[in-house]
């Protein structure tokens, strides 16, 4: 199937409506460039570990297959249907959050338990499953608490609870950067939701003090922050895999070196094919690809943002929110790092990173958020119901009047 035919079939047919085609459009496009990146990135590897150079690739390529179905599925799934399973599949990605910690049960690697080892399918990390079903739950937990938000007693302290708990299981995890990306959801789906801007501004300062204080307390991450700070204070120790990024995307330039002739792949930069791909990006792409995957991560970001203010409901509004900013602030992150604008943080980059749990989740969400701008579309052009528009435009839920062309309110 050509490539048109795949957007035609994962945005609807001729008896659908039109759904956001730019939005799985530069989706697919992500994707694309994910995978020949991590094809020019993991053969060195691949050849040292397995003997097969495109032993990642492959795996890549088998999870983009799994994801493309869930991205489809979802994209014409009513996503009021996941509504009523968000509870169960909250309880059971939690649970299975916490099985990950039993020593011969979960997997150990660097000294954190974040995965399940399946064998011959690899590995299975419940953490990027929480983003999504975590996102959900929020979403219906916001939408039933709408009269409640406002207040600190019963909006604010049991949203604090909710998020705390998540927090503290991912804490447990050893794994800051899905927290980091975890608050980022919690707090975006809580103020798309109608949650008070001084709450999320009160709750921001409190985490950035107990994330501060995180830092301080174990000896690796105040690690990383000194490599922050100075990545070439000790270049062949601690700030070996910073100093190695920054010189990869320099020697890449503005036009790269060339794809496939990157030289850092070859074992001299750790996680090249992970969480530090983009500087492998860098470096065969230059300055013009790093911009075109900034570029369209931006564009992602409106499109996401947009669904959410056109959704029909508060629970769209949400959950719209809470996956684009998931998305668009894991992308910074990770950007973030391998620049050294912020410290290492061992999140991937979505759609890029090779990673198959995070590639096949972060494709279903995609799915979700169309689903979401497709029916923020039909009832805004009264293709289901028939009457107003739907584009909310506001966080309190309340309709944008709807206006001729010459700027005159007009009556429905």
């Amino acid at each position: 199937m050509n490539p048109e035919g795949l957007i035609y079939r994962l945005t609807g047919g001729p008896d659908r409506p039109e759904t956001d085609r730019w939005l799985a459009l530069v989706s697919l496009l992500l994707v694309g460039a994910g995978l020949i990146m991590v094809l020019s990135s993991s053969q060195a590897l691949a050849y040292l570990n397995y003997r097969f150079p495109l032993y990642y690739f492959v795996r890549q390529a088998a999870f983009l297959g799994l994801g493309v179905l869930l991205m489809a599925v979802l994209r014409h799934l009513d996503y009021h249907v996941l509504r009523r399973y968000a509870p169960a599949a909250a309880g059971i990605t939690a649970l299975l959050m916490l099985l990950v910690l039993i020593p011969g049960v979960g997997l150990r690697v660097n000294g954190a338990r974040r995965w399940f080892n399946l064998g011959p399918l690899g590995s299975f990390q419940p953490s990027e499953v929480a983003k999504i079903t975590f996102a959900i739950f929020m979403a219906r937990w916001v939408d039933k608490r709408r009269d409640r938000l406002n207040s600190f007693v019963d909006g604010f302290v049991p949203f604090a609870i909710l998020l705390g708990a998540a927090l503290f299981l991912l804490m447990l995890q050893r794994d800051l950067g899905t927290a980091l990306v975890m608050c980022a959801i919690f707090c975006s789906v809580f103020f798309a939701g109608g949650g008070r801007p001084r709450y999320v501004v009160l709750l921001l300062v409190l985490l950035v003090t107990a994330f501060a204080l995180f830092t301080v307390l174990e000896s690796y991450r105040a690690q990383r922050l000194a490599v922050f700070l100075d990545p070439f204070k000790d270049p062949l120790g601690a700030g070996f895999q910073s100093r190695q990024a920054i010189l990869a995307l320099g020697s890449g330039g503005v036009t790269g070196v060339g794809l496939g002739h990157s030289v850092q792949k070859y074992l001299w930069l750790p996680e090249a094919h992970t969480d530090f791909i983009f500087a492998i990006l860098g470096e065969e792409t230059g300055l013009i690809g790093t911009t075109a995957v900034l570029a369209a991560f931006v564009f992602l970001a409106l499109r996401g943002y947009r669904a959410a203010m056109r959704a029909t409901d508060r629970f769209g509004m949400a959950l719209a929110a809470g996956i684009t900013t998931w998305i668009a602030f894991q992308a910074l992150l990770n950007m973030g790092t391998v620049t050294d604008t912020v410290p290492i943080t061992g999140v991937t980059l979505p759609f890029i990173s090779y990673g198959g749990t995070s590639l096949a989740i972060t494709m279903a969400a995609t799915g979700v958020l169309l689903n979401i701008a497709a029916q923020g579309v039909q009832q805004r052009y009264g293709w289901r119901r028939g009457d107003a528009t739907a584009d909310l435009g506001r966080r309190d839920g309340r309709p944008r009047p709807a206006r001729a062309r010459g700027g005159a309110s007009v009556p429905r």
